[in-house]
């Protein structure tokens, strides 16, 4: 018994990694599949891929879309994870300025956003209110809205962050948090605005995953979103959607937009304070 259990401990190590790069399937967990009001069905970023029947499927995303879900459908334990990845695979509409995803605590306060446009800015506040706005990570150079697919992937490792786009680093930044996050996930995620922002997403979509292992993002164009001439991998699947969690979610926004003493949304330009004017 001694010798099978030290067994089934070596083969959890070995399986480690692979356990953690289990993705949480954001489009699953935002009921994309169902098209609610405003998505639409389009051609992915492979309009043919090999040893498929058809083009990659995507989605289209109108500004009439509403999509958000509680928190803990991503992380059930209520844990979220201190170093991650954020991918995707996307092509917002040329010339817009949006976030792709937004993260609540249950008092409202954003905790993470990750912003597609020009010279995008990722947003991200823990427990203790760190890092500043004007310390946000802002990718100069990068512009994810020139009307392309885009492969993004960020990792997210102690007091650093790493963009990775279409399979090449592209920046590392300090992300500069306490040593030990929280994020808050009795709170709400929300799909391609912010509360109370004008801008929305507009724009084809095809993933959307979080991943508790910062690693996974320098795997994205080999194990999650290859290249066309390569099959496209099954992944395993978040858990499915929870109805009565979708209607609590809604409450929820709901009772934000409510309260105007509610602290409100941080302009995304108070990141480039520090950091001057964005790339034109």
């Amino acid at each position: 018994n001694g010798v099978c259990g030290l067994c089934r401990r070596t083969q959890g190590l070995l399986h480690l990694h692979v356990g953690l790069s289990e993705p949480a399937d954001l489009l699953k967990i935002l009921d994309f599949h169902s098209l609610p009001e405003g998505v639409t069905r389009t051609t992915g970023f492979c309009s043919q891929r090999r040893s498929t029947q058809g083009p990659d499927v995507a989605y289209r995303v109108s500004k009439d879309a509403q999509l958000s879900a509680p928190t803990k459908q991503l992380y059930p334990g209520d844990v979220f994870p201190e170093d991650f990845s954020i991918m995707a695979t996307v092509k917002p509409r040329k010339g817009s300025q949006s976030f792709l995803l937004s993260v609540y605590n249950e008092q409202g306060i954003q905790q993470l956003g990750l912003e597609v446009g020009r010279s995008p800015v990722f947003l991200y506040e823990d427990h203790t209110g760190k890092p500043s706005p004007e310390d946000y990570p802002l990718f100069r150079g990068v512009n994810l809205a020139d009307g392309k697919w885009h492969r993004v992937a960020i990792s997210v490792h102690k007091q650093t962050i790493t963009l990775i786009l279409d399979c090449k680093k592209k920046a590392t930044q300090r992300l500069l948090r306490s040593p030990h996050p929280i994020i808050d996930t009795k709170g709400i995620l929300v799909f391609g605005t912010r509360i109370l922002d004008e801008e929305v997403f507009e724009g084809d979509i095809q993933q959307l995953m979080i991943v508790a292992d910062h690693r996974a993002a320098y795997d994205y164009c080999e194990h999650y979103s290859p290249d066309c001439e390569v099959p496209m991998p099954d992944q395993p699947q978040n858990q499915d959607p929870n109805t009565d969690e979708y209607v609590s979610a809604s409450t929820f926004l709901f009772s934000l937009l409510s309260f105007p003493n509610k602290r409100p949304p941080r302009s995304r330009d108070d990141a480039i304070v520090r950091h001057g004017k964005r790339d034109n």
